[in-house]
């Protein structure tokens, strides 16, 4: 028990000591854990993540990292820092409107049950291409998650992202 006490304790203190917005190895992905981008490690949660960055692995991959860096010299690092300082933010274009669609179900030769999703986007430029994405209920936020249902995300510039519900089978 005193164990326990003494870790939260020691947690709280790094929480509040180091801030891990600052941290450039600290990435959290779709899942909710935390990811380390330089040991390319999953933690579940913050205070694993902080218990990691004192351990050894975590130690040498910054000891490795900043002999790299002394090696390449300063006169490579200051143009790549500059160079990301004069970069554009990103062009935020207007949404026109969601695209036209068409939705048909169908079987196939194995009697399986299939959709067919005709998207319609007439001022999309002619290289550009639809990119799509399938996510899964727990990862959207519109709706209640609900085990049954993925959903289909297709988007392309200047339309509005079109999602489609799909039953899981």
């Amino acid at each position: 028990m005193g164990q326990r006490r003494r870790k939260e304790r020691l947690r709280q203190l790094a929480l509040e000591s180091i801030d891990l917005a600052k941290d450039p190895y600290l990435m959290r992905n779709h899942l909710g854990t935390y990811e380390c981008k330089l040991c390319l490690t999953l933690h579940n949660n913050e205070a694993n993540y902080l218990a990691h960055t004192q351990g050894k692995k975590h130690q040498q991959g910054l000891l490795r990292r900043a002999m790299l860096e002394k090696q390449a010299g300063a006169s490579l690092a200051a143009p790549l820092v500059e160079q990301q300082k004069k970069a554009p933010a990103a062009v935020r274009k207007v949404k026109i409107g969601r695209p036209g669609y068409q939705v048909s179900k169908s079987r196939d030769k194995d009697n399986q049950r299939c959709l067919t999703f005709v998207l319609d986007y007439p001022e999309c430029e002619q290289a550009m291409q639809p990119r799509h994405r399938f996510m899964s209920a727990y990862e959207q936020k519109v709706e209640t998650p609900d085990k049954n249902y993925q959903f289909l995300l297709i988007a392309c510039d200047p339309y509005e992202t079109v999602a489609f519900k799909i039953p899981n089978e």
